[in-house]
């Protein structure tokens, strides 16, 4: 393709994916970030299907194994820290996978991989975007211009920039949660078993070993959609504390560690739901083009997914409409399969009542009881016995 010269803004995991594949089939890329430095902050994500094989294509996978997170399985316990079930990270039940990694250190390990031959521009957004029939004319916050072939907008659920290129903000599918998350110290309790807690009032509580000596919190629960809409820090702090304060379990220790945390993040869960992920020489790739939040597990696959396919048609079309047709035709229905969740999920994870957290407690016991997860091994077979026969999410094409 003759158009070359690329400008990726956001440099989370979706940007410097696409700025490896667009560099290596021989685009200039230029990426901006918002941020002054990288943003290494965040809790555990998981790298399979997609994402691990483009990850083995890009030579990164035994990296990102030995800054696994130490994570050995899910612990359901009680407000006495009973444990009612345990599933180790073989089982399927298990949210726990195989190659389980810092968001932080997934984004450190693909900047590392791109920086020498990737221009980074850190501290810099988009504030405006000409479009002629031949280049896109950007300006920036700090004053400087530039002029670009594409424009490729690789950022977050909230883009400003992709609400800036098409006119509007798209539709959310708000799931009816909040969720904080936030890393705290370690204590005894803790373990490298990661640990869930139901309380009533539709609360759950997860705390996760991380690989640094800590442990990454949070605290996802039912609430309007605009309950806690554009507050400060401190006054979300303030919320988050009303909220779970005398929940208990460990509710104590993390009303204490939300008062001094300096990483916290609280938002609302919400999946991106757009029409178009193009507008002329500007397209959208990531969570600001089809967020499917945590719930569905599939933010990385897809993230790294959506660059490798952007990438590699770019590099194969003759033209970037026809790139850009091919790159929606391929990932378009990957992303509405992602974006589908079970009946009654997420809302009967998170009973209200203390009935309600009982029942959920003993169906969990029932799951995780050894007869049951004989016959769940027998009927389905566990993550390692359905590697070979696995149908795979998603057909990778091979641009080279």
């Amino acid at each position: 393709m003759k158009d070359k010269k690329i400008l990726v803004s956001g440099a989370s995991i979706a940007g410097p994916t696409l700025a490896y594949w667009l560099d290596r089939y021989g685009f200039e890329v230029t990426v901006i970030e918002r941020a002054a430095v990288l943003r290494l902050g965040g809790q555990n994500i998981d790298v399979k299907g997609p994402a691990k094989e483009i990850a083995l294509k890009m030579g990164i996978l035994e990296e990102i194994r030995a800054h696994n997170t130490t994570e050995i399985g899910l612990r359901f316990v009680s407000s006495d820290n009973h444990t009612i079930a345990e599933f180790p990270s073989d089982s399927s039940m298990s949210m726990t996978q195989e190659l389980e990694i810092l968001r932080g250190d997934l984004v450190k390990i693909l900047y590392d991989l791109t920086a020498k031959r990737v221009e980074y521009i850190f501290g810099d957004h988009i504030i405006d975007l000409i479009e002629s029939e031949n280049e896109v004319k950007v300006d920036f916050a700090s004053g400087k211009k530039g002029v670009f072939d594409i424009v490729v907008i690789a950022e977050g659920i909230g883009s400003a920039t992709r609400d800036l290129a098409f006119g509007g903000r798209p539709r959310f599918n708000y799931l009816g949660l909040y969720t904080a998350y936030l890393t705290i110290l370690r204590n005894n309790s803790d373990s490298r078993w990661a640990r869930w807690y139901n309380a009533p009032k539709g609360i759950v509580f997860m705390l996760r070993p991380d690989n640094y000596g800590k442990t990454r919190a949070s605290v996802t629960f039912l609430a309007k959609e605009n309950a806690y809409k554009d507050l400060s820090e401190a006054d979300q702090k303030r919320a988050l504390i009303d909220r779970i304060q005398g929940a208990g379990w460990e509710s104590e220790r993390l009303v204490n560690e939300i008062k001094e945390s300096e990483d916290l993040y609280f938002e609302r869960v919400s999946q991106v739901k757009t029409d178009k992920w193009t507008k002329g020489r500007v397209v959208i790739t990531g969570d600001a083009a089809w967020c499917a939040t945590p719930i569905a597990g599939k933010g990385t696959d897809l993230a790294l997914a959506g660059a490798y396919i952007l990438a590699g048609e770019l590099y194969r079309a003759g033209n970037y409409e026809e790139a850009f047709r091919n790159y929606e035709k391929i990932m378009k229905p990957y992303v509405q399969e992602c974006q589908k969740l079970p009946p009654g999920i997420p809302r009967i994870v998170y009973p209200e009542s203390r009935v309600g957290v009982a029942l959920l407690n003993q169906l969990i016991a029932i799951v995780g009881s050894k007869p049951v997860k004989w016959l769940m091994r027998v009927f389905s077979g566990d993550k390692k016995d359905n590697k070979k026969n696995r149908k795979k999410e998603i057909i990778l094409p091979d641009y080279e």
